[in-house]
């Protein structure tokens, strides 16, 4: 009798934990239509100040369009303030040093490339808002893994099937644990543990610890 009741428990397992992944599903689709709409009517004369100030600070459009991996596969264009200098491959060419460095963490401390308003925009991750028109067209969550372009696919070698799986975030689990003064591999492990043990709570946390992790500026640059 006990071997039978084993069989059935061992049989429900898997929808209960399907039920339970619909239901965060449904809840986080839920969390990112509505805060993300309550988020752009609160914050629209912001946006508008910011996309001002980007332009009247430097030669170019106010929005960059920047080419990442979705959920599936699919690319799309994920948009931000512009923070860089539209020369900004000529200035990186020039500096082999800091193109190396480029390449090997997807970051620079020190960037030649950042314009006066950007310096400030980047460390408030002010640039980052226009990305919840992103979340409204269903291409990105307000948490999830980092953005990523199709040219670091690589660096996750066996993980990345799994990280496809999910949504990339305007914060994450990166952002309240260091942000920039993470190396590249450590963000790439934060991204994958995220991935393995999403939950709507794990969200609703990691989106109150955001704003505290921001303005402290804790790893921005």
């Amino acid at each position: 009798m006990s071997n039978e009741r084993t069989v059935e428990l061992n049989l429900l397992a898997p929808s209960v934990h399907s039920a339970r992944n619909t239901r965060d599903q449904s809840l986080k689709a839920i969390m990112d239509f509505s805060l993300t709409v309550i988020g752009l009517v609160l914050i629209s004369p912001l946006l508008l100040i910011l996309a001002v100030i980007v332009k009247l600070d430097s030669p170019g459009p106010a929005l960059y369009r920047r080419r990442v991996m979705g959920r599936g596969g699919t690319q799309f264009d994920a948009f931000k303030f512009r923070t860089m200098l539209v020369n900004g491959h000529e200035i990186l060419a020039a500096h082999p040093e800091l193109r190396a460095e480029w390449e090997r963490e997807q970051k620079l401390k020190d960037d030649p490339r950042i314009t006066r308003s950007g310096q400030w925009m980047r460390r408030l991750s002010l640039d980052e808002l226009p990305q919840l028109f992103n979340v409204l067209r269903g291409q990105m969550s307000l948490v999830g893994p980092r953005m990523i372009a199709p040219v670091e696919l690589a660096r996750y070698g066996d993980d990345v099937t799994e990280l496809l799986t999910v949504k990339p975030g305007i914060t994450g689990l990166w952002q309240v644990s260091g942000r920039s003064d993470l190396g590249y591999a450590d963000r790439a492990r934060l991204d994958m543990e995220y991935v393995r043990t999403r939950s709507s709570s794990l969200d609703l946390k990691l989106l109150l610890l955001t704003l505290p992790t921001v303005l402290m500026k804790k790893g921005a640059y």
